[in-house]
């Protein structure tokens, strides 16, 4: 009867890869990493600091809210301080340093808010299916990822690492919108229906700018160096000024390219050159045409082009 050799243990297989792939194994990760349900938790914590009794927890008393909103930020300052501290070596100096940096971040907490307000009232006003402002905290996606970019910004402008990329996905995976937490938006903010929008790390973004459902602000190409590895860093992704619209499926590339104020997009153009101030980008016949706005205010011309 012919021999079989002994199938090889599993576990031994991998404990080799874990070596020879520069993998890491659980117990490195848990010492270094943050905890992404932690973070992510944090992330519910600040929603409901921004938009108390919009979020499923307990409602309260108009009396009783300092006293919770204390005990919120005290929580979220213990949950997010020994996961800030990993980040820089979980040492007493890496203890200091979360300690400085949440207290930096809680501060900032009530301007974003303000700021946070501006985007809904730019949803309440952009969006005619809207029909309160409830509705646009309770029901729109785009107020999740436009909230949670901006608090993640923040510690990204800071320079923790890993955490603010772990809040923004957190966002992605709810509402399908990827802004990386690098972005810098102004005030105004909106995006409606919002599924596969796509924002790079150095877009820069004006007030008043509205994007919908898949658009992409996106990197053309990259440098590399001369071993051929892509160069980290740069402007890479595009700036769009105050009051642009974009609409739906289109694409911008490159970090030279800049939308000029108050211009429109149509819908699927796919541009990688700047276009002027008061500019309109639209297809005729599969040919991109970019015209000047001034003169063309009449509303249902607008509605001609785009045939919305």
């Amino acid at each position: 009867m012919p021999m079989h050799m002994p199938a090889p243990d599993p576990a031994d297989a991998l404990l080799q890869t874990y070596t020879e792939s520069g993998g890491i194994n659980y117990l490195d990760a848990a010492a270094m990493l943050p905890s992404r349900p932690a973070i992510e938790g944090a992330c519910a914590d600040l929603m409901s600091l921004m938009f108390p009794g919009f979020h499923g927890e307990s409602l309260v008393l108009s009396s009783d809210l300092p006293d919770v909103t204390r005990s919120r930020i005290k929580s979220l300052h213990a949950r997010m301080k020994p996961e800030i501290a990993k980040c820089f070596g979980s040492t007493d100096v890496a203890d200091e340093q979360a300690e400085e940096i949440l207290c930096w971040f809680t501060s900032q907490l009530a301007p974003v808010r303000q700021v946070l307000w501006t985007d809904i009232d730019a949803a309440y006003e952009g969006d005619p299916a809207a029909k309160s402002y409830e509705e646009v905290i309770v029901s729109y996606p785009a107020v999740v990822a436009i909230t949670t970019q901006r608090m993640a910004h923040l510690l990204y402008e800071r320079q923790v690492p890993l955490i603010p990329r772990l809040m923004t996905e957190w966002a992605h995976s709810r509402t399908g919108i990827d802004i990386h937490p690098g972005a810098k938006i102004g005030a105004h903010f909106f995006i409606d229906h919002g599924t596969g929008v796509v924002i790079g790390e150095t877009c820069e973004i004006g007030a008043h700018v509205k994007l919908y459902h898949g658009v992409t602000l996106g990197a053309r190409s990259f440098h590399k160096d001369e071993h051929g590895m892509i160069k980290k860093g740069g402007k890479r992704h595009p700036t769009v000024e105050d009051w642009v619209t974009i609409y739906p499926g289109s694409t911008v590339l490159g970090g030279e390219t800049v939308i000029g104020a108050r211009s429109t997009l149509g819908g699927n153009v796919f541009l990688v050159n700047s276009v002027p101030p008061d500019s309109l980008g639209f297809y005729v016949e599969k040919q991109l045409q970019i015209r000047s706005k001034i003169g063309r205010h009449d509303a249902k011309s607008v509605r001609e082009v785009f045939r919305v």
